[in-house]
């Protein structure tokens, strides 16, 4: 593949916890689980996401406690469990919700054996045989507590070792109803362990699956609309013609230093035109691509939705660079030496700039605010001198003037934030980091992230709908008139 132009063009953008049942149900099966996911994906959205995304997985659901929902489930939950400890502590004891529970119990720990574990999985059947636990109910002796720290014991074993500790948590309850919850909670963990090692060991085969898949999909549609191609010729013609030299820049053109230097793998001269560079550009281009604008190419509508994430992350990461590159100028490098006062500065506008394309410049004179006087108090609490009331207010209007997008300093660093992912698609995300320009080393952990979700989705993409991209380069790039690099080098 060819090494990346220096000049990136850019199109105009004016324009869980497990969940329980009500009391006097079963047991804990909230569909939402510990899995965080919606309830239900269709098949083609998960096989999706499992092909698109190399390090796809589940995670544990966290509800924010003052939301409605949170307290809702927390409820429902403390209601359950309440009706059990009334069960438990009743002359004589009630079983019947408990027995549920332990044959649910029973259910998940078999759930997590593989064929091989035959004698653990006796261990479980003979421990949580329904038969004895029912008759050990009915004459009142059935013991949670010792059944509880049997389950713990075969937890133990079937953990994965990142619950190690939530496991041993566990041993040191003392009361019955607890130590159930609690033993719920952390198999509702362990389950999604499960799922997500499950996932993991068959993602080469999903992977080629989903790819497989979507083709076909697309082809069935191809087949009865021919006028799919349409759009998607026309992303691809829009980013041929963005890469071929114009008559010369407008009055109103950036200029091309403000890409900055590339990094050190990418050729600083002009190269010819490649089907390979075209698409890496179309892909480029979406991010940047108006909202009313109806052509979007159909190849990628599946990933339309993460596509405006990435371009809501990438501007705020553009406007946080800023900051930085503005304070940093203001104060000095004795403060920007300061890990610590960097994180705290990033955190800030983080949460200041939450709202910024709705409302940038109040966001921007939050931001302002207090940005300086962080500089100011760190200046103060390191024996410096302190900025004069000139150099605050000159600080805080450049600060104010970032929510304008033609700041030049906002401009400079969305032009680098662009060439390095540009790079990300020809090097790999590890190889740009190596060479980063400068203004962006600040956010070096947030630019790998963003590259790779970007990554993820465009190499996906191409290897789906690769041969049809192909056939349409041919005829945006002649053979004759570029060098031999297909799509498939991207």
């Amino acid at each position: 593949m060819q090494a990346v132009e220096e000049k990136v063009p850019l199109r105009d953008r004016s324009g869980a916890q497990s969940g329980s049942r009500k009391p006097g149900a079963a047991g804990p099966q909230d569909k939402s689980s510990a899995d965080g996911q919606p309830a239900r994906l269709t098949e083609s959205e998960l096989s999706h996401g499992i092909g698109m995304d190399h390090d796809f997985h589940r995670e544990e659901k966290v509800l924010p406690p003052s939301s409605l929902e949170g307290q809702a489930k927390e409820t429902m939950h403390d209601a359950f469990w309440g009706h059990l400890k009334e069960q438990l502590s009743a002359t004589p004891p009630d079983f019947s919700c408990a027995l549920e529970l332990l044959k649910e119990i029973k259910e998940i720990l078999l759930s997590l054996l593989s064929p091989r574990q035959s004698r653990l999985r006796r261990e479980v059947e003979e421990a949580l045989a329904a038969d004895r636990l029912q008759q050990e109910a009915a004459r009142g002796d059935l013991d949670i507590f010792r059944l509880s720290k049997c389950i713990l014991s075969m937890m133990t074993l079937l953990c994965a070792p990142v619950r190690d500790a939530a496991v041993q948590k566990l041993d040191s309850i003392t009361d019955s109803t607890l130590l159930l919850r609690g033993i719920f909670q952390v198999l509702g963990l362990m389950k999604m362990d499960m799922r997500n090692y499950t996932l993991q060991s068959l993602q080469p085969h999903l992977r080629e699956h989903s790819i497989q898949q979507e083709r076909a999909q697309f082809q069935e549609r191809l087949s009865r609309q021919p006028g799919l191609l349409d759009h998607i010729t026309k992303w691809l013609s829009r980013a041929a013609t963005d890469l071929r030299p114009g008559p010369g820049p407008g009055p109103d053109a950036p200029a091309s230093s403000a890409a900055g230097p590339a990094p050190s793998e990418a050729a600083s001269g002009p190269e010819p035109l490649s089907p390979a560079m075209v698409l890496s550009q179309a892909f480029l281009n979406l991010l940047l691509w108006d909202p009313e604008d109806q052509e979007f190419p159909e190849t990628l509508l599946a990933d339309r939705a993460r596509l405006r994430e990435l371009e809501a992350q990438l501007r705020r990461l553009t406007v946080l660079a800023s900051v930085l590159l503005v304070a940093g100028s203001s104060s000095g490098s004795v403060l920007f030496g300061s890990p610590q006062f960097v994180d705290r500065l990033k955190r800030t506008t983080h949460a200041l700039t939450e709202h910024f394309d709705s409302r940038p410049q109040e966001a921007m004179l939050a931001v302002s605010e207090q940005v300086s006087q962080e500089i100011q108090q760190s200046l103060k609490s390191m024996g410096l001198a302190a900025l004069s009331s000139d150099s605050m207010a000159f600080l805080m209007g450049q600060l104010q003037d970032i929510a304008h997008a033609q700041n030049c300093v906002r401009s400079v660093v969305d032009q680098r934030v662009h060439l390095f992912l540009k790079c990300c698609l020809v090097l790999g995300v590890q190889r740009s980091l190596m060479g980063l320009p400068g203004g962006l080393t600040l956010i070096e952990a947030e630019l790998a992230e963003l590259g790779q979700r970007f990554v993820n989705i465009t190499h996906h993409n191409q290897q789906v709908f690769g041969p049809y991209y192909t056939e349409i380069l041919k005829t945006l790039v002649p053979p004759g008139q570029a060098p031999q690099a297909g799509v498939e080098s991207l």
